[in-house]
């Protein structure tokens, strides 16, 4: 097994485990990158109670033209418009603002890291768009700098805190599935129109699983890892590039002389507890959309794709108070009308009570809403977040991870502990 290093915690570094900042009497949040996600993530906010958007950066005046046209349009609370920042460095002019509190960026993947370093290094709490870093470096850089600072440096993963997969979340900490033994995940795009020059380069060069986060986060909150578990190692194997290749000179007009991401990426993980996830990764073939979001448990069984599907035993169901119909067949998926009524018991209760809203505002059930809200009431409240620093490290470092496998012939790769030796899991083995 492939054994990396990992790097000694500085003096004054402290676990960043379980941390609760300083209650802010308003969230003042900076948003760097005024893309698409920039543009959608800044109408969330102007919603959001206790909030105020105090500036707005990105590399191009245009993009900040439109984005001030369209915080006009939206400002139904009369907010004073934010101030606006342009250029390869703006974002440091921003991160230095005594009145901002909070950084929200969305550019590319590949600018995260730097904005988010000096950002905490000006003292600022850091929330940065999926994947946060794309090498153990980043991670490991992120991780420290998180430490040293004392902010809270969280990865926007969305997915969350989408309907299906909180539901199931709250079922599983209920303990509705037994022992949770395997999950499965991943990301199943067929990104077609949505490519752009950017990210297919990047694809052309890295092999890999280069977009893990979406399916392994929800995996990884059901074993709650580095807090009752922690993970151990992974195996990757994929494909050859078909596809790829066609897709590059489809965007740049040339034709590579080689692709280094395959075509479809399966990783393996296993955990200290003897429990594993299966992740795939996909975005050059026609398959449907897909998460994969799938719980396996002694006791029970949960699948969202292609469409939602429940398996519990009698005895749960009756725990629930539930009437089993005449039909019930204990070795098939509960049917519609009792899979929606044992999900609807699980469903949090803020998502309840900002149903509409988030579904106002994200076509996708409201889940970048829901996650928005969480944040900002986290950090009003001085309360942890539901996803800290090593969250983040463990989901995006899939991402080489898989790298370091499939170039070894798909051998096993240990996870490193980015908690070193912090981790509640740890203390009690």
């Amino acid at each position: 097994m492939i054994q990396l290093d990992i790097p000694a915690r500085h003096y004054g570094q402290q676990s960043m485990i379980g941390y609760a900042a300083t209650p802010l009497m308003q969230v003042r949040v900076a948003f760097v990158g005024m893309g698409k996600r920039g543009q959608v993530g800044m109408k969330r906010w102007q919603c959001l109670p206790d909030t105020e958007i105090v500036a707005l950066c990105d590399l191009y005046r245009e993009s900040l033209d439109e984005a001030i046209q369209i915080f006009k349009e939206n400002n139904t609370a009369n907010k004073p418009l934010p101030a606006t920042f342009s250029g390869p460095e703006a974002f440091k002019t921003v991160c230095k603002r005594s009145d901002v509190n909070l950084i929200y960026i969305c550019t590319d993947w590949q600018h995260h890291v730097d904005i988010a370093l000096e950002a905490m290094r000006q003292g600022k709490h850091v929330a940065i768009e999926v994947p946060a870093a794309m090498t153990l470096d980043e991670i490991w850089q992120l991780v420290d700098t998180s430490e040293q600072t004392r902010c809270h440096c969280i990865m926007l993963e969305n997915t969350v805190y989408d309907y299906f997969e909180s539901a199931t979340l709250n079922m599983a900490r209920h303990g509705m599935f037994g022992e949770i033994i395997h999950a499965e995940g991943g990301y199943l795009h067929n990104l077609g129109e949505n490519w752009e020059t950017w990210r297919i380069r990047y694809n052309q060069q890295y092999r890999g699983d280069n977009y893990p986060t979406h399916g392994f986060g929800p995996a990884c909150q059901l074993f709650d890892i580095h807090r009752t578990d922690m993970l151990d190692y992974l195996v990757s194997v994929d494909t050859a590039s078909f596809n790829g290749p066609l897709i590059y000179e489809r965007m740049t007009g040339e034709r590579p002389a080689s692709f280094a991401e395959g075509d479809h990426t399966t990783t393996v993980v296993r955990t200290r507890r003897g429990k594993t996830i299966l992740i795939k990764h996909d975005v050059m073939t026609t398959q449907p959309y897909s998460r994969e979001y799938l719980v396996c448990g002694t006791e029970g069984f949960a699948r969202k794709y292609p469409k939602h599907q429940l398996c519990l035993t009698p005895e749960r169901l009756k725990g629930l108070g539930i009437n089993l119909p005449s039909d019930f067949d204990p070795h098939a998926p509960l049917n519609d009308e009792l899979t929606h009524e044992v999900l609807e018991m699980f469903v949090p209760d803020y998502m309840k009570h900002l149903e509409n809203k988030g579904k106002e505002l994200d076509s996708r059930g409201g889940m970048a809403y829901f996650m928005d809200w969480r944040l900002s009431q986290a950090l009003l409240h001085g309360q942890p977040l539901d996803m800290d620093v090593y969250d983040l490290a463990e989901w995006c470092s899939l991402i080489e991870l898989s790298r370091i496998s499939l170039a070894h012939g798909s051998e096993p790769v240990a996870i490193p502990d980015f908690t070193r030796g912090s981790s509640p899991f740890l203390q009690n083995v």
